[in-house]
């Protein structure tokens, strides 16, 4: 699958999905995913595949927004899951609420082919400048 922007590559959990980048910006990004393969035990979209797109495609747009050589990793994830879905397609948009220097939030709101909201999430990164040659790697302790 090809991703809608440079440099902007799917990852194999996305691949396992079904993920495709529609649109990609460092304000919005669209992908979708199918119902079918993401299912929990009773048939239903699973809240985690669902979750897992969100993350996705807000990690996407902060990595567009950071700019090249700079890393960002995700430190807040949040979820509310509205209703499921059985069968088709559903459709992930991020849209930025905050396009920092070091954090950039997004909400990300999954919807049906019927338009209907699923999931509304936000999804929060935090973003690193290149280390040094040779420099340990900066991993954000409590205080981020």
């Amino acid at each position: 699958m090809r991703s809608a922007h440079p440099g902007l590559g799917l990852g194999d959990l996305d691949r396992k999905m079904g993920v495709r980048v529609l649109e990609a910006s460092p304000e919005r990004v669209v992908a979708t995913m199918p119902v079918a393969t993401n299912t929990q035990s009773f048939g239903l979209l699973h809240g985690g595949a669902t979750a897992a797109l969100a993350e996705a495609v807000g990690s996407w747009a902060a990595v567009i927004h950071a700019g090249p050589g700079r890393t960002v990793v995700g430190v807040d994830l949040s979820a509310t899951h509205h209703r499921s879905a059985r069968e088709g397609v559903v459709t992930a948009t991020a849209d930025a609420l905050h396009r920092g220097s070091r954090v950039a939030t997004y909400e990300v709101v999954v919807r049906d082919e019927q338009g209907r909201r699923l999931c509304t999430a936000r999804m929060t990164s935090l973003i690193l400048d290149p280390r040094p040659s040779g420099a340990p790697p900066e991993v954000p302790g409590p205080e981020g």
